[in-house]
């Protein structure tokens, strides 16, 4: 007979390992997007290219109306040019793991 049942909730440290894997991985998006500044003009022309995939990316990254919302936001700053500044994937990480968690 087999007395153990199976762990139906994640640990704490499983929850924390994806939660700072996400981090790691806006990171690394938003400087993607920030990539146009490097090139002037030519750039600009990346942005075109980036603008659908980074609203995709930040849409399956965070599920639910913070990836609806996030992916909406993502597209129009990528396709704005002066906007790449604004680091969408680290914002919505932000607003997901402490600003709602704190409500």
């Amino acid at each position: 007979m087999n007395t153990t049942q199976p762990e139906i909730y994640t640990t704490t440290q499983e929850t924390d390992t994806k939660k700072y894997k996400m981090l790691g991985l806006s990171l690394l998006f938003d400087a993607i997007g920030m990539l146009s500044f490097a090139i002037p003009f030519i750039g600009e022309f990346g942005d075109v290219i980036w603008a659908p995939i980074s609203a995709l990316l930040i849409y399956k990254m965070y599920k639910g109306a913070e990836g609806r919302i996030g992916g909406m936001v993502s597209f129009f700053e990528e396709l704005i040019p002066g906007l790449d500044f604004i680091p969408t994937f680290t914002l919505t990480w932000i607003y997901k793991y402490v600003i709602k968690k704190e409500k």
